[in-house]
């Protein structure tokens, strides 16, 4: 990739982006999470109960968890038995996940640092990918969803939840001036980091719609792609399957 590309309302090259989006969650990677309860009302975790029964994990399936962070989702998972592998380009992000594990003695996780772009695992490993909250944060998600393709066995299902701008009249505005105005404010105030989590905000109005994102990832190769507005659109769930 040689073209300039957002991060955030700046243009910066793709190295400049992996980098700084790098920087960003290693700046939150310990108040994750209780920055998650704050700016959704605690939503998020019904959310991600929701996202992983969708998922239908089964007894023994390998699965990759991207941009799987801390955790939250790969535990529901492995409480009903799957084989789960995080994966996280940041290594701070899993480095909070592995602590979270111990602490509540989940034993059979794998963690591995990964890039979502240029994945290392062999073509056709795993019957499940998802990613959740972390995609758009990649920098050439096309690339990504290639990869997602490629390392999932045939039939093998893929499932996004993201953020995303809400179609609900008069909703978009509401939820644009709480973005912009509280959830810097109360980043400031509990992480001591401002610019982060307006980047955060800046990123979710920038990720596609449910409609252009549902092409792209029918694009990368999967089919009966379908998407499902949550709270107006501003969250929506993403899947297909590979043939």
């Amino acid at each position: 990739m040689s073209d300039k590309v957002n991060f955030g309302d700046e243009l910066v090259s793709p190295e400049e982006k992996t980098r700084r989006v790098g920087q960003v969650f290693s700046s939150v990677a310990r108040r994750y999470d209780m920055m998650n309860d704050l700016m959704s009302g605690g939503m998020h975790r019904l959310w991600k109960d929701r996202f992983v029964n969708r998922v239908k994990p089964r007894r023994g399936e390998e699965i990759l968890d991207m941009a799987g962070g801390t955790g939250d989702v790969a535990f529901r998972m492995a409480e009903r038995g799957a084989h789960v592998t995080v994966s996280d380009i940041n290594a701070d992000m899993l480095e909070v996940g592995r602590q979270r594990a111990e602490r509540r003695r989940f034993t059979g996780l794998r963690w591995k640092v990964e890039n979502a772009e240029a994945l290392s695992f062999a073509d056709g490993t795993f019957d499940a990918y998802t990613i959740v909250f972390g995609i758009r944060n990649v920098t050439d998600i096309p690339a990504a969803l290639r990869e997602a393709h490629r390392v999932l066995k045939r039939g093998g299902r893929f499932y996004c939840m993201e953020f995303s701008s809400s179609d609900w009249p008069g909703f978009s505005n509401l939820y644009d001036l709480w973005a912009s105005n509280v959830i810097p404010r109360i980043g400031k105030v509990v992480a001591n980091d401002e610019e982060s989590y307006r980047y955060l905000v800046e990123s979710i109005r920038r990720f596609p719609r449910p409609g252009a994102f549902k092409a792209m990832v029918a694009s990368a190769g999967f089919v009966r792609a379908a998407a499902e507005p949550m709270l107006g659109g501003l969250v929506t769930i993403h899947s297909g399957w590979k043939i």
